[in-house]
């Protein structure tokens, strides 16, 4: 636990390990050489780990490209000095354009009417700047029934951008469904309708410079998704998808041993002893069945301790787990700390990483309560500070 973090006001406070970001892009460019460009998936805030300063050690990395959401995201980086390309991987909505121009993000097309939105945006842009063509990615929907033009739509889209004089195709991807598991060939058929739309854009005379199919899934055990570009987003903050069958995730995670880059904690503000047979908490949702010493501890779900974890799992508090006990309030939890001599106002409570030899991560707890590990790193409240560590 790094003890020397100082901050003011609530004791909650969030570490994120760069050196860990750092391992774990190596193993990632040593699985998949180095070749191939990595787009590293900087959306939501860097899954709430901070994206400024995550993309910036990234780019001091020589990540090549950075993915986000939408124009306002890629602003953020644009402002706070980041260079590489900026893709919107949602596409953009009407009105943006502009602004997209403005500060050289990568825009996505998901619809084919968006051709000739962006077209007329990039021709009064050029008109005031240079004559280079405007880059965009063109997004296929493969089998996920989300976002990306169907195939069906491919000689659309290749009648509409044969008008486009300022607009340049760079990128062509499509997103997987169910890259983690291996009990499904859904995988395997999204690939094969990649692979037919892509033809027929080169049937077509166009022929993209990169092509991106793997997230973190994919990356990890799915090699001939790999192509040109691959997209790590929660792989490269440390955290393994929830790989099915059991063998498959037993022989990813010894494959690429990845540093879990967050950890999570909060002081003991309260402590006090209640009677066997005594409530704690909003409607009474535990009972202590014995004498007992509860902790409060100053964070809740406006901090990042999801509802769902109410009277279920444990944080580290002097190297013992102890229990969550009771409903989790939005700026308070309680812990049952009867079991660990000492425990005293003041004392740290870890809610994701290691105190001692004793250690708890978030994909751990995602998997116990039924959700995915990003579900949680996005809930890591804005009024919870980063500290950011080498």
């Amino acid at each position: 636990m790094n003890r020397r973090i100082q901050f003011e006001g609530r004791p909650v406070w969030a570490e994120v390990s760069l050196s860990a970001i750092t391992h774990n892009l190596r193993l990632i460019r040593r699985k998949i050489g180095a070749k191939r460009k990595i787009l590293a998936v900087v959306k939501a805030n860097a899954y709430g780990l901070g994206a400024v300063e995550v993309s910036k050690h990234l780019a001091h990395l020589g990540v090549q490209a950075f993915g986000v959401t939408c124009s306002a995201e890629g602003i953020e980086l644009r402002e706070a000095g980041i260079r590489q390309p900026i893709l919107l991987l949602t596409g953009f909505w009407p009105g943006e354009e502009k602004r997209i121009l403005q500060f050289n993000l990568t825009p996505t097309i998901a619809r084919v009417d968006q051709v000739r939105a962006l077209e007329r945006a990039a021709a009064k842009s050029r008109a005031r700047k240079s004559a280079k063509k405007f880059a965009f990615h063109l997004k296929i929907d493969s089998g996920m029934n989300r976002l990306g033009i169907s195939p069906d739509e491919i000689g659309a889209f290749i009648r509409e951008y044969a008008a486009c004089a300022h607009l340049k195709l760079a990128g062509v991807f499509t997103h997987f469904a169910s890259s983690d598991d291996f009990r499904t060939a859904q995988n395997e058929q999204q690939e094969k309708v990649f692979s037919e739309a892509l033809a027929q854009l080169r049937e077509g005379g166009i022929s993209p410079s990169t092509i991106h199919m793997a997230n973190s899934g994919a990356i990890c055990a799915r090699e001939s998704t790999w192509s040109d570009m691959v997209r790590p987003g929660a792989v490269l903050y440390g955290y393994h998808q929830g790989f099915e069958p059991a063998e498959v995730a037993a022989n990813v995670k010894k494959d690429m041993q990845l540093k879990p880059c967050l950890s999570f904690r909060a002081r003991i503000i309260s402590l006090r002893e209640v009677a066997a047979g005594e409530p704690v908490g909003y409607s009474a949702k535990f009972v202590a069945d014995r004498p007992s010493r509860i902790a409060v501890i100053a964070a809740g779900y406006a901090d990042g301790i999801v509802r769902q974890r109410s009277n279920r799992g444990c944080v580290i508090v002097r190297g013992r787990l102890v229990p969550l006990v009771g409903t989790i309030s939005m700026d308070l939890s309680m812990v049952d700390v009867t079991d660990v001599p000492g425990a005293a106002v003041g004392d740290v409570a870890t809610i994701y990483g290691e105190d001692g030899k004793v250690a708890i991560h978030a994909d751990q707890i995602a998997r116990q309560i039924g959700t995915v590990t990003s579900d949680l790193l996005c809930a890591l409240g804005r009024r919870v500070p980063r500290f950011y560590t080498r």
